[in-house]
């Protein structure tokens, strides 16, 4: 069945980058002059993704503002023949259905797409989770999507290498190797200490589920954090089907912290050719103002 429905969690009260975070969403930050959920809408929209379910908590307003359409300032635009400009935001506010249900306490990414099961119904669907900037010219979502439908619309979990000493920092699978890209999977553990982990496979932020997660997730106990985590209702789905995990490819940016975005911000800037040479230029003064040599 063709999957046509993504769920994008964004909840989370962003404190890693307060202040700025206590008036606006931490998803609308952008990296240059694009907002950082942009990045993650679109990777589902190449993909064949026609609607797209956020889920919210208060002050997050401005994210589902930011995909609809601003007919104030089109028409602003518009009077003043700034058709580029124009083009660009219409496409923004046309380019997919966008949907949203509250999160009204933050009790775990489980507990955040549990939220969505009324929206998603008996289809199978996508998670993005909106911290995660994934560029390939073939979306990883897509790279999903086309692993689970040669499996019979199996679940698939994407996943990376990761260095040993970062496991604390994720979910991490394991399981028995497909080929050199997928693994049919045994089990997660959730932020497992380096000698623990029992691969260097980490989950970044990208399924592809069936509604059978729902009836899961409503049964199991809070876990690791006192929440309701997606690792433990997929550990209780792999003991009853094929769950695979799928090696994507793609550069992925961990836009959560300031150093993931910061690194985001870099390489979009010096992979942009109309801005590359003056940003190099700029960081170069920069450095010899403040008398660092590279």
């Amino acid at each position: 069945m063709k999957i046509r429905k993504a769920i994008i969690p964004i909840a989370g009260k962003g404190t890693r980058f307060l202040p700025a975070t206590k008036q606006i969403a931490k998803e609308i930050i952008p990296i240059i002059n694009v907002p950082m959920i942009h990045y993650i809408v679109q990777e589902a929209v190449e993909a064949g993704i026609e609607q797209i379910i956020f889920v919210t908590s208060s002050g997050k307003f401005s994210v589902e503002d930011y995909f609809d359409r601003n007919q104030e300032l089109e028409a602003f635009l518009e009077r003043n023949n700034k058709m580029k400009e124009l083009d660009l935001i219409r496409k923004i506010g046309s380019m997919v259905d966008v949907t949203s249900v509250r999160q009204k306490e933050q009790l775990g990414l489980g507990h955040a797409v549990l939220c969505a099961k009324n929206m998603i119904g008996d289809e199978p669907f996508a998670i993005l989770l909106g911290d995660d900037i994934v560029i390939n010219d073939n979306p990883a979502i897509k790279q999903l999507m086309d692993v689970s439908l040669v499996n019979n619309g199996a679940p698939v979990i994407g996943v990376m290498e990761v260095p040993k000493q970062d496991t604390p920092k994720y979910g991490i699978v394991k399981g028995e190797i497909v080929d050199e890209k997928t693994l049919r999977m045994t089990g997660m553990v959730e932020k497992p200490k380096p000698e623990d982990a029992p691969t260097n496979l980490a989950t970044p932020g990208r399924y592809i589920l069936t509604p059978k997660i729902f009836s899961i997730l409503e049964k199991i106990p809070r876990g690791a954090g006192n929440e309701y985590q997606l690792t433990d209702a997929i550990n209780v789905l792999c003991q009853s089907q094929d769950v695979f995990a799928y090696r994507f490819d793609g550069e992925r940016y961990d836009t959560g912290n300031v150093h993931g975005y910061l690194d985001a911000t870099i390489d979009f800037a010096l992979k942009d050719p109309e801005i590359r040479d003056t940003f190099l230029a700029s960081l170069k003064s920069r450095l010899v103002k403040h008398g660092i040599s590279v």
